[in-house]
């Protein structure tokens, strides 16, 4: 009993140990975000400009003591976490690479730049796709009976809360290349998923999406029920490069 725990503590002690460093890196890289705040606020404000433009009434506000400051910091720890993201993975990475084979382990190291970049797509498509007309619909509606004056924090976590999501949302076909390839899912399995896949997307769409219009939530489903059929076709073509290794889920059932 004492010899089994003992490689669990130290599995233990190696996450604790890793989730220091990345912890360090991000406070560091929250720190950096700091000093940009302005340019980050005024990238952040481009989907609403027109809308938020002084001369037609509507602008952003605050109306606390603390607000400005609470939404800064916020916008500060997401911009972190996306630059230090790479970092995360390479402590992920780190941590199961001697667990897996050398074949396992280069298609591993695929997932910082793939992770990264597949989180950047994300975050992009939010920005340019899904939030100007989202951000449209919401301040153009009832601007005939009100003016907007929008709270800074209340469009912080909209903006920062969707494009964080969907930058997640676009993990999914790395995920799942990855899961497959190293025979923890099979491609079988998760075609059997594809009913659940598509619930699960327009759920997603009308929890992350501000407004209750069909179309941006279609612009959120779409892309996920895109994103999981790519996860299935690339989990098919991981299970082909392992040359037949029998999966751990839903190897053996048929579809």
């Amino acid at each position: 009993m004492a010899d089994r725990a003992q490689p669990l503590l130290e599995h233990f002690g190696e996450i604790k140990r890793r989730m220091i460093r990345y912890g360090i890196f991000l406070v560091l890289m929250t720190i950096l975000a700091f000093f940009f705040y302005e340019e980050i606020f005024l990238f952040l404000e481009e989907p609403a400009r027109e809308a938020l433009n002084p001369a037609t009434g509507g602008q952003l506000i605050f109306t606390d003591v603390t607000e400005f400051w609470g939404a800064t910091a916020k916008i500060c720890v997401i911009v972190g976490f996306a630059l230090a993201l790479p970092f995360l993975l390479w402590q992920v990475m780190m941590f199961l690479r001697p667990g897996l084979t050398s074949r396992e382990r280069k298609y591993l190291y695929l997932m910082i730049p793939g992770g990264t970049l597949s989180f950047i797509v994300g975050v992009a498509f939010s920005y340019y796709i899904i939030l100007p007309e989202a951000i449209t619909f919401l301040l153009s509606f009832g601007g005939e009976v009100a003016t907007p004056y929008i709270r800074v924090g209340s469009y912080v976590n909209l903006m920062v809360n969707l494009m964080f999501w969907m930058g997640i949302v676009f993990e999914i076909p790395i995920m799942m290349f990855f899961l497959a390839k190293i025979g923890i899912v099979s491609a079988r399995w998760l075609g059997r998923q594809r009913r659940w896949a598509i619930l699960m997307a327009f759920v997603m769409g009308a929890l992350i999406t501000p407004t209750f219009d069909p179309v941006n939530q279609v612009f959120v489903a779409g892309p996920v029920i895109v994103l999981f059929e790519l996860g299935y076709w690339l989990a098919r073509i991981a299970e082909r490069s392992r040359a037949g290794a029998p999966a751990r889920i839903g190897g053996s059932t048929g579809g």
